[in-house]
């Protein structure tokens, strides 16, 4: 099954709600990807460029655009980005057959 890193950042109303009501987040989206056949891996919070992190797998990325999609919709978040992750296995897949791909660069000689 897929995996997903989701990045999200909160907006500060949601922070000020997590200030008033502190709550273990994992408790309520453990659920959420099991409801869509999936699986939370993990959920961590962090300094820098994002508020925190979620690792799930999902059956498919329309499982993974429908939670997204909902959880912005909910107007928690200034902001949620999604990357689909590879195995290793997948990437040395990619690698061999990027091997057979027929690629001519932007104004390279033909």
């Amino acid at each position: 099954m897929p995996m997903y890193l989701l990045k999200f950042t909160n907006t500060p109303q949601t922070w000020a709600n997590m200030l008033a009501r502190p709550e273990d987040r994992r408790e309520t989206l453990g659920p959420v990807f099991d409801s869509l056949g999936g699986r939370l891996h993990g959920m961590w919070y962090a300094f820098g460029e994002a508020d925190g992190y979620v690792l799930a797998e999902l059956p498919d990325d329309r499982a993974t655009a429908a939670v997204s999609i909902k959880a912005v919709s909910s107007g928690a978040f200034a902001s949620i980005t999604t990357t689909k992750l590879l195995s290793v296995e997948e990437a040395l897949d990619a690698l061999r057959q990027g091997n057979e791909v027929q690629f001519r660069a932007p104004g390279a000689p033909g």
